[in-house]
């Protein structure tokens, strides 16, 4: 089973409970907006979410559980879409509760997961997106190195309004510099 270590945390594949414990979990964030996920479901759907991530993991995705000492699990990132004719794919992530946001954790999993890609998937391009009202994202993009490379104008309608999807990009030759 593939464990990355980091100082604080590891990531790992989920197990059903694991995925269960994160739906229950999750808050929404509504003063740091990112586009809306299980708002409305049941968490009964995690059952569904698991499923897919069993059906894609290794071959379109790797997803991996965010996890705390012992079996503590706050959120999970992934690579997705992967293109390996390409060489590249996108990066996302979430942490279940607004408590342990803020404080490092999903920054170490994603150098975590940036590293797993560029020395051991074989990817050479890594991108991201978020939208412009979340300064939280957006600045930890720039933290990891990413650059910001578009703008999708009023991309996204969501509340009632609509608002712009910025894109991020990350290379390998220019991470490991």
């Amino acid at each position: 089973m593939l464990k990355l270590q980091g100082k604080r945390l590891y990531l790992a594949a989920m197990e059903r409970a694991h995925c269960k414990k994160l739906w229950e979990d999750f808050e929404y964030d509504f003063d740091n907006q990112a586009e809306p996920l299980n708002i409305g479901h049941s968490v009964e759907k995690a059952d569904e979410w698991f499923d897919e991530i069993q059906k894609l993991q290794g071959n379109k995705h790797i997803r991996l559980g965010i996890f705390l000492g012992g079996d503590t699990i706050i959120g999970d990132v992934a690579l997705q879409d992967i293109d390996n004719k390409n060489r590249s794919c996108s990066i996302g992530m979430g942490i279940a509760k607004i408590e342990n946001r803020n404080k490092g954790y999903g920054k170490e999993a994603a150098e975590l997961m940036i590293d797993y890609a560029f020395q051991h998937v074989g990817i050479e391009r890594i991108t991201a997106n978020t939208l412009e009202i979340n300064i939280s994202a957006k600045k930890s993009l720039e933290g990891l190195g990413f650059e910001f490379e578009g703008r999708e104008r009023k991309a996204v309608y969501f509340g009632g309004k609509r608002y712009d999807r910025l894109n991020f990009g990350l290379l390998a030759d220019g991470y490991y510099v």
